[in-house]
């Protein structure tokens, strides 16, 4: 059954578990940056792009040859193992000069494959249009594809790739935490009582040291933050949650956090199945009888009142009592998901309930 493990789960797991400050927290100004990039793959073995359709391909290709020397405006190029790709990558925070990052690269036009091409040097970009990292190297494809004649096999996309450490940091974001005499903590999940939790805690070991602004920040001050952050990044706090339903109509996935509470409410779980068949037959006159042969319809007409279906008395104080009264149903996900909306709508369901 699709809730037992609920049950399960409802029976092991405490009211609020306690979680370090580093694992529900984000620390402000220190978080990835993405960068982005447009350039070549060369190499390939014809499965690049076809210039006719992918023009700008060939237009990268005349402006990096007239860069390195070769004049081939005008001509007729034919080229298939050329392929312009986009690469996009995240910037660590703290990133220094020299350090290396990886790369996703992926094809832009019709190639067929990166299978065994050569990222050109290409420069990545962030949201300010500056250069931070310049990529270049082998791509890697994860997956294949092999075919005959009648028959052929692919796994993965091979006009994916990735390099690993293919690209070097050229530009380091301009943040000097030690400097700084307050900074903000942002939580992950926002909510009223973890966020005077975390400042209880903090206070506690260091007394003035933290101030909820929000219920999703709480500020840090002190004149040594680097210092301060180690310290309270591994103190325990007891994370709480907020009632919630999250439901995936598409998988029949249904999550429900352990403060679902639920008033005593009846459901009875069953369906009306009504089945229409037609089954024709032929009717021929009687011997020396006037008349021609017909077809005449015949109907069969079959109703399911859900006649074993059953009513139970759900009185539930708690996500297991729920969960063990529609257990007694024997209900399937897909139905699960419909009594918890019927519930819901009954005032009985005390839960926010988002749909996916």
């Amino acid at each position: 059954m699709f809730v037992m493990p609920l049950a399960a789960l409802a029976m092991s797991a405490p009211a609020s578990a306690a979680s370090r400050i580093k694992d529900i927290v984000n620390v402000e100004n220190v978080r990835s940056n993405q960068l982005v990039g447009y350039g070549l793959v060369v190499g390939l073995a014809g499965t690049g792009d076809r210039l006719r359709n992918a023009p700008f391909t060939e237009e990268s290709m005349q402006g990096m040859l007239e860069r390195m020397g070769v004049n081939v405006r005008g001509s007729d190029m034919r080229v298939q193992n050329v392929a312009a790709v986009t690469i996009t990558a995240s910037l660590p925070p703290f990133a220094r000069a020299g350090s290396t990052i990886d790369v996703q690269v992926s094809a832009l036009g019709d190639a067929s494959s990166l299978q065994g091409g050569t990222l050109v040097a290409t420069p990545l970009r962030g949201l300010d249009g500056q250069v931070y990292a310049m990529a270049q190297g082998s791509v890697a494809v994860s997956g294949f594809k092999a075919q005959g004649q009648a028959a052929q096999v692919n796994r993965g996309v091979l006009t994916s790739a990735r390099l690993a450490g293919g690209a070097i940091v050229e530009r380091e974001v301009p943040f000097v935490l030690r400097s700084a005499t307050s900074l903000k903590l942002a939580l992950r999940n926002p909510d009223f009582t973890t966020a005077q939790r975390v400042a209880s805690t903090i206070d506690a070991r260091f007394p003035g040291a933290a101030t909820v602004l929000d219920p999703a920040t709480v500020e840090l001050k002190g004149n040594d933050l680097v210092a301060l952050l180690s310290s309270i990044e591994n103190l325990p706090v007891a994370v709480d949650q907020p009632a919630r339903i999250v439901i995936n109509e598409a998988s029949g996935t249904v999550v429900m956090s352990v403060d679902v509470k639920i008033s005593p409410v009846a459901i009875a779980q069953g369906g009306l199945t009504i089945s229409v068949s037609e089954a024709p037959q032929v009717a021929q006159p009687a011997p020396l009888a006037s008349g021609q042969t017909a077809v005449v319809p015949r109907t069969a007409v079959q109703v399911d009142d859900g006649g074993g279906a059953s009513l139970a008395m759900v009185d539930g104080a708690s996500l297991r009592d729920l969960v063990d009264g529609l257990n007694k149903l024997g209900v399937s996900p897909r139905d699960l998901i419909t009594i918890l909306q019927a519930v819901k709508s009954a005032g009985a369901l005390q839960a926010e309930i988002e749909v996916q």
